[in-house]
């Protein structure tokens, strides 16, 4: 294996680390879930949209890791070889989502948890709940656009 496909397997690696945002977000707002369904009134449906939000950073992350991967060769058989700059071009398309997923996985997490307490103590607040949680999810969106595009700019 040469430097070059180490460098763009490192660069897949921490685009798949958006998982982590994703698993701990999403455990944080399943935590208020199971908390506030331990009462009464509060819909089971209505925690579980929100529990799942956080979830998406982790599929964006998986996304460029596997089109990382692909475009190396790796996921075909045999990696193909690469240049020192085309496997540092292609860790730097993996750091935005690998970075911002983790932090804004986190933050929706906490945002879909309120987002809980909410819909548990007002009825039909769930769609104020989703917005104030998507908002987050913006800056997951706009992370895999700017990977995405890096990616895209990358020839081997």
């Amino acid at each position: 294996m040469t430097i070059g496909v180490a460098l763009a397997v490192f660069g897949a690696a921490i685009a798949a680390c958006a998982g982590v945002g994703s698993g701990l977000g999403v455990g944080i707002a399943g935590e208020a879930a199971d908390g506030v369904m331990a009462g009464e009134g509060t819909s089971f449906g209505s925690t579980l949209v929100l529990q799942a939000l956080p979830g998406t950073q982790g599929i964006y992350g998986m996304v460029i890791a596997i089109m990382i991967m692909t475009k190396i060769g790796v996921l075909g058989g045999g990696a193909i070889d690469l240049s020192v700059a085309q496997g540092l071009a292609l860790l730097g398309a993996g750091l935005p989502i690998g970075i911002v997923g983790v932090w804004s996985g986190i933050a929706q997490g906490k945002a879909a948890a309120a987002g809980i307490q909410l819909v548990s103590k007002k009825d039909g607040k769930l769609g104020q709940a989703i917005i104030y949680a998507v908002m987050v999810e913006t800056y997951a969106i706009l992370a895999f656009i700017i990977s995405f595009l890096l990616y895209n700019g990358i020839t081997v």
